[in-house]
Parts: structure tokens; C-alpha cells; sequence
């Protein structure tokens, strides 16, 4: 979800925002130079310089991608100032203004440097790195869409696809779970996927659930899953110490009419873990869930929302536009 006047990343590249910040250096110090050494630099009469080319992205790329980001957003609109060439080859800045028209009108400055893959854009200033261009979430989408592998519910179609990543012992995603209830009563055409990203730094507890989790869907399907995930949730101070874990996890498990001894020895299998660290691994992946801040998640088609910043309204506003924009129905 990208806010003004901050983008948000959407996806994560391995040592990039160690070059994002090296980029934004070299962009503030080249100008500088650049302009100290002006008044020495010399043209030859006789060879005309060469035409440069076109400072890219284009206007339409930019407009399409804002679209893409606020469109959902009925008061927003914004305007490209400039799409200018800097001295780095390939990188361009680009200026919008951006006016929102609430209850009191507000205008911002946006700036951010496009990169030569036409894929990913620096917000001046953020060091944050976001997918870019017509379609910036479909990288995003095709990579959940071939590796989200976690219960699910409604269609089996990932044409409209939301995916939950999501702590089994964090109160937070436990609040947002009416959010989750919701989506599946208002989306029946959408395939809801959980994705375990238990934070067992803060959350003790929740590598365990999320084991226990996976076996239960092994053995009960994705239905049982959720009936387990709900139950857990609305029991998750269970969770707070050793004992009263192991009381709530097996608690749940037998609600279920499964065997708690079967699903805690599954839970203790490498499988499991390795199933579990795959599911954290393509959050991090996304850049999903890299602070506790993050998590619940719900990616909408390669959207990343983090739905502790949202209301329901407005994420129901924004998968309706999301599903749009891809002529997908919902």
C-alpha cells in the first residue's frame, strides 16, 4: 500500500537498500559537483554534442503506476511536474504533485528516482525501494500465486487471490480475524490463503501453533485449519506460558476430533519446521513482515496491505479496485 508521501516496498532485493542509499548519496553529491565544475567545462564549436535521450520513465508509465497505487482513493489526484535525467546513467527523477481533497484540502511533493530495469523506484529521501511501471504488483502476484501454499478458503481460482501472513499468537492478527471473516462473506469469488509468519522473538509460542497448524491441515484439510486458527485465536492467553500452550494447542486439536498425540508429534517433525521457515521465507522475500509492525499482512493480488492501518472499509475499497484493475470477478 503506498502512502503519501512515503512509497512502501513492496519487495525485497538482496543488499539493496545498502545500494539505494548509495544512490540517493551519488545523486545529492553529483549535483553538487556537477554544478561547482560547470563553469569550467568547455563545448567544441565544431562537433555538435550528441541528443541526448529522452529522460524515461514516460508521464503515461508514471500516471498509470499512481493509478495503479491511489486510485482507490476518490480525493486524491496529482500531477507530473517533471521527469528529468540525472548524472547517474539510466536514473531518473521524477517530481508529482499530489492533492488530497478531505475535510481539508492538503498538497505534497512527491519525488522519487526511476531505475533503468523500469521496475523499481527510490523515494527521495526514504532509502524504501517500490515495484514500478503499469503494472507494479504483478511480480508480486505471480510469485504468491506459485508459491503460497498454505490453507486456504473460497476459490480454488487464483484469479483474485489475498493472502494472510499472519502470528498465530499475536493479538493483533487476532483482532483483524473479523476483517478475514468479512472478506470471505463479501469476496466468495476470492481464494483467501494463511501463511504462517510466526514472530517467536516477541511471540514464544508461536512457532509451535503454526506447527501445530500445518499438521492439522495435513490431516483435516484446510476447513479444520481455520475451525483450529479460530479456536487458537480466541484463546491465544492460553499461550502465554509452556503448560498453558500445550492446554490450548491440544485443546483446540480435540475440539477438532483429532488426535492431539498424532498432531504434536507431527508438529516435532523437520518437515514441519522446513514448511514453516519456507512460508517466513517468502514473506521476507516480499519484504513482508521484516518489524513486528507488519504482521497481519493481507497481499491482494501483489497489493501488500498491512491491515493494522487500515479500515475495513477502505481495504474492502481497495480489493474492489484491485480486482478491476485486473478484470478479475469478484
Amino acid at each position: 500500500m503506498v502512502r503519501m508521501p512515503v512509497l512502501r516496498a513492496a519487495i525485497h532485493l538482496a543488499g539493496i537498500a545498502a545500494l539505494a542509499c548509495l544512490l540517493w548519496l551519488a545523486i545529492q553529491a553529483g549535483a553538487q559537483q556537477q554544478a561547482s565544475n560547470a563553469p569550467a567545462q568547455e563545448t567544441s564549436s565544431k562537433v555538435p554534442p550528441s541528443p541526448s535521450p529522452a529522460a524515461t520513465p514516460t508521464k503515461e508509465t508514471v500516471d498509470a503506476f499512481l493509478k495503479a497505487e491511489w486510485g482507490y482513493i476518490n480525493t486524491r489526484t496529482w500531477e507530473v511536474q517533471g521527469i528529468e535525467k540525472t548524472h547517474i546513467e539510466g536514473i531518473s527523477r521524477v517530481t508529482v504533485l499530489v492533492t488530497d481533497k478531505g475535510e481539508k484540502e492538503q498538497t505534497g511533493q512527491l519525488v522519487f528516482f526511476a531505475f533503468p530495469d523500469g521496475k523499481h523506484v527510490l523515494v527521495a529521501g526514504n532509502n524504501e525501494l517500490t515495484p514500478f511501471g503499469e503494472h507494479p504488483f504483478e511480480d508480486v502476484r505471480t510469485t504468491l500465486q506459485q508459491q503460497a501454499d498454505g490453507p486456504y478458503r473460497g476459490s480454488a481460482s487464483k484469479d483474485l487471490e489475498l493472502v494472510e501472513f499472519a502470528d498465530l499468537q499475536c493479538p493483533l492478527c487476532a483482532e483483524k480475524q473479523a476483517y478475514m471473516e468479512k472478506l470471505a462473506a463479501d469476496f466468495p469469488k476470492a481464494r483467501i490463503v494463511f501463511q504462517n509468519y510466526p514472530l517467536e522473538s516477541i511471540h514464544p509460542a508461536s512457532f509451535r501453533a503454526a506447527a501445530y497448524g500445518v499438521c492439522v491441515n495435513k490431516e483435516g484439510g484446510s476447513s479444520a485449519f481455520f475451525k483450529f486458527a479460530s479456536t487458537v485465536f480466541e484463546n491465544q492467553a492460553g499461550l502465554a506460558t509452556t503448560d498453558g500452550a500445550t492446554l490450548t494447542l491440544n485443546s483446540a486439536v480435540t475440539k477438532l476430533g483429532l488426535d492431539p498425540a498424532k498432531i504434536a508429534a507431527c508438529a516435532a517433525t523437520p518437515e514441519v519446521r522446513a514448511a514453516i521457515t519456507a512460508s517466513e521465507k517468502l514473506a521476507k522475500d516480499l519484504n513482508i513482515g521484516q518489524s513486528g509492525g507488519q504482521i497481519p499482512s493481507l497481499v491482494v493480488n501483489g497489493r501488500v496491505v498491512i491491515l493494522g492501518s487500515v479500515s475495513y472499509e477502505t481495504l474492502k475499497q481497495m480489493i474492489e479496485y484491485q480486482a478491476k484493475l485486473d478484470v478479475v470477478d469478484y
